[in-house]
């Protein structure tokens, strides 16, 4: 469980970082957000602190970036 919570959050973060970039906000909703929040259940079910982590940073930063962007953009 903590390998794939571990997996999840690197590949959202990876996604993240080219969510980042203007007119690709939308990647978050499909690309960011979904393996994130997976990572954070198979964390919280491995009881792994830093699994749990990686994936509530990628998914806040992710939040974050959807919430300036109006939703979509």
């Amino acid at each position: 469980m903590r390998t794939l919570s571990m997996i999840c959050g690197v590949l959202a973060a990876l996604g993240l970082l080219l969510g980042l970039l203007p007119l690709f906000g939308w990647l978050n909703w499909l690309v960011v957000l979904p393996p994130a929040v997976l990572g954070l259940i198979l964390g919280a079910l491995a009881r792994d602190r830093g699994a749990l982590t990686l994936n509530a940073i990628v998914a806040a930063i992710a939040l974050l970036r959807l919430s300036l962007g109006g939703g979509i953009i």
